[in-house]
């Protein structure tokens, strides 16, 4: 079936571009209308309804109205001399904020609406929240409905922003705001411009590393092309499917799918593109069509296996109880499927329309390689394995060994960034708790109207007031139908911090099981409370998901590999070096830096793309091992020569994906730039340790028992005295 597709493709390359083209197209755009329909904002919503932060989240909608995808903010009002506020000062916040509350906010219309975007104007739900005790300011309560992450949304919160600045400047007040969607809008205005920087510099050095390694333009940016075609096409499935489905996504998942396919889509172009750019040097006198074709027909084998041990590691997130992961997995499982139909397809295609014109004004095909380092280096690995193994055996182990004592970081992810947002928080938190703009809630519910009414309440706020680490308690309030009463506690603590969800997992928790009214049920929830239980559903998955993955991808690679050996060989050696990874990780933010930990995803975002990619780089290298091991001589020259030809692939694909992920440890957020660092010297690690070293000595030190119980067929001598020429010799 692979030969089949490779095959079509560069017989009609022209039908499968203008496929891949309309196809690209339509799905991207949907995509767009889309993704923000189907994603849920919130993270509470992925938590399994076993959980408490879950439950309190469905008291709240059904007995006390609160609607998902509504972004809470806090709007603080102070008077523009500095002075205290009076009597008269209130009255005028209370009444314009009525006004608000009547005030349609117009979303401003934008020059990349499409005629289906939805129109996200609204009028606003505003309330007096309550007045610093110094008298300082005084808060509102705001609602805006709406995904948090969806640009348009963003806009419809600055124009509400500047209307209520204008509406407050002229009563001679100023405002700031603060809460979830104010600090998710600060931030991205924050970081545009470095986002954008960082994306020009890689993008510039995604193509100057192509245009280094093929002395090509077209070859640096059709890989670009590709990706984004295919790309588009892989975002637009998931998103579709999610929207036909009615599945909430994540709003990282398509972010996360843009990564990856970026990632595995430029990986195997370029080994399209070397073992393309060999075969015409090999075959001066074969057509560009006829050598894409043979071409495709080989490295698609192992794109093939590749991309399935890629699907599997991310399928096995099915099995996590943590809806977040349940969905990410199949929708990057999904992607993967596209990009690889798309790396079988298109990128087959695209070589027999250009041919040799895909290394133009490169000269290089006229004239015969020299070794270069590909070349020293397998000769080096074919004389001296066992010490290469040991060599890359203590590098890695010197890195694992800090995972011994490894702690995980709960803690803000706000990097100390100083946005309006963060300004206006700090304020409030000098006069008031520093959670009074997202409290912990609880909710207690009863089976009738008198069990509440009976007292108890004021019980349990009063042991909550006493718990150590809470600032204020605010007073309860009761559902419509006097089946539920709600009680905000104000932590001491922001509500992101890991005091704060410490507190709504411990104390908090403890008391409400302590002093709830008899015959009632109580809830922790807000996002404290989400964020622990979340934690803890991780911690949980991660014990699951780990050895299921294993299992999984061992047996996927038994089967492809037909080897029980290889299998094993490649399993030890990525998981050494998932495992150094993770270690260098706390060598450096725990130790070296002394903080408090790494980030909790992180050991999931490892296992995703230091697993997944990692074991891809070594199917790679490993089908071109039992490639020349098929052909006649000794082991450890058919080795060599495995390194020399995908060394340079393998090395290329390493940087590029390396530098991109690197870009991320320049972001002011710590978890970010922990993942950033991690999955750089992960994919290094791969790359240069695990696949062009570590791999090819222990296949030269086990020779053709490498494939035990089957062993490589033999093809025969080979008869061309191009590829005699470029052969190694071990002796």
């Amino acid at each position: 079936m692979i030969r089949a597709l490779t095959g079509f493709s560069t017989r009609s390359p022209w039908k499968v571009i203008a496929f891949w083209a309309v196809l690209g197209v339509a799905l991207t755009f949907l995509g767009q209308a889309l993704v923000f329909r189907v994603t849920q904002s919130s993270a509470g919503d992925f938590l399994p309804t076993s959980y408490d932060s879950a439950a309190a989240l469905k008291v709240a909608e059904e007995k006390f109205g609160a609607k998902p995808g509504v972004g809470p903010l806090t709007v603080l009002v102070a008077r523009t001399d500095g002075a205290p506020l009076q009597d008269a000062d209130e009255r005028r916040i209370d009444d314009e904020a009525a006004e608000l509350a009547r005030h349609r906010v117009v979303m401003p219309p934008s020059e990349d609406d499409l005629f289906f975007s939805p129109d996200h104007s609204q009028v606003p739900r505003v309330s007096p929240a309550m007045t610093a005790p110094d008298r300082s300011f005084r808060l509102l309560s705001v609602e805006l409905t709406g995904n948090s992450q969806d640009p348009r949304v963003h806009d419809t919160y600055r124009a509400f922003r500047e209307h209520t600045r204008a509406e407050f400047a002229q009563a001679g007040l100023r405002t700031g705001f603060t809460g979830g969607l104010a600090d998710g809008v600060d931030a991205a205005d924050a970081e545009k411009t470095r986002s954008t920087v960082i994306g020009i510099v890689m993008l510039g050095t995604i193509v100057l590393l192509h245009v280094l390694v093929f002395r090509s333009l077209l070859a640096a940016l059709l890989p670009l092309l590709v990706v984004s075609i295919v790309g588009g096409a892989a975002t637009g499935t998931v998103v579709g499917a999610a929207a036909l489905t009615g599945i909430g996504l994540d709003p990282a998942t398509p972010q996360l799918i843009n990564v990856v396919l970026v990632g595995i889509g430029i990986d195997y172009f370029l080994f399209l593109l070397f073992r393309f750019r060999e075969q015409l040097r090999r075959r001066p006198d074969q057509s560009g069509r006829a050598a894409a074709a043979e071409v495709a027909g080989r490295v698609g084998t192992a794109v093939t296996s590749a991309a399935l041990t890629i699907v599997a590691a991310f399928a096995t997130l099915a099995v996590a109880s943590f809806g977040q992961f349940r969905v990410l997995g199949p929708a990057v499982a999904v992607s993967v499927l596209v990009m690889l139909l798309g790396s079988l397809t298109l990128m087959p295609a695209l070589l027999a329309v250009t041919g040799r014109k895909m290394f133009w004004p490169s000269r290089s095909l006229a004239r015969e390689p020299r070794g270069g380092g590909s070349a020293r280096l397998g000769d080096l690995l074919a004389r001296r394995p066992l010490a290469a193994v040991l060599v890359c055996v203590a590098l890695l182990g010197a890195l694992t060994a800090g995972v011994a004592g490894i702690r995980m970081d709960y803690g803000s992810d706000d990097g100390g960034a100083r946005t309006p947002a963060a300004v206006t928080a700090s304020e409030i938190s000098r006069a008031l708790p520093a959670g009074v703009s997202d409290p912990v809630t609880v909710f207690v519910t009863a089976p009738d109207a008198n069990t509440l009414a009976a007292g108890g309440l004021g019980t349990l706020a009063g042991a909550l007031g006493r718990v150590d680490g809470v600032g204020r308690v605010a007073p309860a309030v009761l559902s419509g139908d006097g089946l539920a009463a709600r009680i905000d506690v104000f932590p001491n603590a922001g509500p992101h911090s890991r005091e704060a969800r410490d507190l709504a997992s411990g104390p908090v928790r403890d008391a409400v099981a302590a002093h709830r009214p008899a015959g009632t049920e109580a809830h922790v929830g807000g996002t404290s409370a989400v964020f622990a239980d979340i934690a803890a559903a991780v911690d949980k998955d991660l014990k699951v998901v780990f050895p299921v993955a294993a299992v999984l991808i061992g047996l996927i690679l038994v089967l492809l590999l037909r080897s029980l050996l290889a299998p094993l060989v490649l399993l030890l050696a990525v998981g050494l070096g998932f495992a150094a990874t993770l270690g260098a990780s706390a060598l450096v933010f725990q130790h070296a830096l002394d903080g408090p930990g790494v980030a909790f995803t992180l050991p999931l975002i490892l296992f995703l793309f230091v697993v997944a990619l990692g074991t891809d780089y070594n199917i790679l290298v490993s089908d071109r091992i039992r490639e020349e091991m098929e052909r006649p001589g000794p082991a450890r020259a058919a080795v060599a020569r495995a390194v020399r030809h995908t060394a340079p692939a393998v090395a290329t694909a390493g940087l590029v994906l390396a530098a991109s992920f690197g870009s991320l440890a320049v972001n002011p957020a710590p978890a970010t730039q922990q993942i950033g660092f991690a999955t750089a010297l992960g994919i290094l690690l791969s790359a240069f340790v695990l696949s062009i070293v570590l791999v090819p000595a222990c296949a030269m030190l086990l020779g053709r028992a490498l494939w035990w119980p089957a062993r490589p067929r033999s093809e025969g001598p080979r008869k061309d005295p191009a590829e005699l020429r470029e052969g190694v010799l071990v002796r």
